[in-house]
């Protein structure tokens, strides 16, 4: 017999709006609410609070008498704002990979966000960059787009920016993982930023309109850059920096870390540097290697990097023994050549013909010099 595929379905209405209320109940780290809507399921758990179970803890009690849940629903579809529940088709499966589960996302943008998410990359990096990390991040974010790939950052300042304008200037999709509600854009000077990706990719939160991005949902949503995408690259991170707390959340799931590697002097990078030397990441260095690392096996693989090839880098011990002893400005006898090169003449002899085929020495009067190579322009 054949196995039969289960599709996740829908959630429901009610389901819809009982993770819609705990994303703003309640922190996505409350362990004690986790345990309570884990036991009884989102909407008998919503319930409780709604009857005003003394079981519930009282921060939740005190938050839902504040919050209005069909206001923060209503809001949400005027602004163009959906609520994407696990089971639902747009729901990116690798959050499930997840010990704390986002209740919900609030999305706002066209982008099919668990469509693009199986071939996507988180692009994270400093806030307080450098010339050199903000053009690597910006050609790599063009770069992955070019290659079908979604880049998936933060819309922070330095790294994160670049990134997304990297993806913007090509056309190709960006998501932006907010720490705070839709409405509220942070930081406030990449608010067009922000705009442009809600406009042509998706901006993703797991709380509602209204929330702070306060620094523990800063945190929080690190795991959520993580889990989205198949995997990280980090471009510049000091030895303290909140890109290597996504790198590492990434690597305890099994997704593939990058970091891009910068001047050996610079702090800005020594968080990459020191993730590579721990063995947590591979360095990268294009966008080849990148796809090379998180791309499909075989498919996607990068082309292995190698110098100038030049016209005696294949000759045997012998030719090669024989090559280095022709001289290049006066000729010389094979008599001559075979006593330097410490050789029986038979087989300079034999040598020097093969190496005039190949263009590498030419015959002068019955002896033998170099060809010189072309002068490099």
């Amino acid at each position: 017999m054949s196995a039969v595929t289960t599709v996740p379905a829908e959630a429901t209405d009610a389901e819809r709006w009982a993770r819609a209320a705990w994303s703003r109940w309640a922190e996505s780290d409350d362990l004690r609410v986790r345990k309570l809507v884990e036991t009884l399921g989102p909407v008998d758990a919503a319930e409780l609070v709604r009857a005003g179970d003394p079981s519930v803890p009282e921060t939740v009690r005190a938050r839902a008498e504040r919050a209005d849940v069909d206001h923060d629903l209503a809001a949400a579809a005027r602004a163009g704002t959906r609520v994407v529940c696990p089971g639902d088709v747009d729901w990116p499966g690798g959050l499930d990979d997840l010990a704390l589960i986002p209740y919900c996302l609030w999305v706002r943008g066209p982008l099919d966000l668990a469509g693009v998410a199986r071939r996507s990359v988180s692009l994270v990096g400093a806030r307080a960059s450098t010339r050199y990390g903000e053009t690597l991040a910006s050609d790599l974010g063009a770069g992955l787009a070019g290659h079908g790939f979604t880049v998936v950052s933060g819309a922070a300042y330095g790294i994160d920016g670049a990134a997304h304008r990297g993806a913007l200037a090509v056309d190709g999709p960006t998501v932006a993982v907010l720490a705070g509600g839709l409405d509220r854009p942070y930081p406030v000077a990449h608010s067009r930023l922000i705009g442009a990706i809600a406009e042509s990719g998706a901006l993703v939160a797991e709380v509602p309109a209204g929330a702070a991005p306060t620094r523990p949902r800063f945190l929080l949503r690190n795991r959520i850059i993580a889990a989205i995408s198949t995997g990280t690259v980090v471009v510049e991170a000091g030895l303290r920096s909140g890109s290597l707390h996504t790198a590492g959340i990434a690597e305890s799931l099994g997704r593939p870390v990058g970091v891009v590697p910068g001047p050996v002097t610079s702090m800005v990078s020594a968080g990459c540097h020191q993730a590579a030397r721990e063995g947590k990441a591979v360095i990268v260095t294009d966008v080849e290697e990148v796809v090379d690392l998180v791309g499909e096996y075989g498919l996607d693989a990068a082309t292995r990097k190698r110098g100038p090839v030049q016209p005696h880098d294949d000759l045997g011990p012998v030719e090669t023994q024989v090559y280095a002893l022709v001289p290049v400005r006066r000729a010389a006898s094979a008599a001559d050549i075979a006593v330097a090169a410490g050789l029986a003449p038979s087989a300079v002899l034999a040598a020097l013909p093969r190496l005039e085929l190949r263009g590498l020495v030419r015959r002068a009067d019955g002896a033998w010099q170099k060809v010189p190579a072309p002068r490099r322009r």
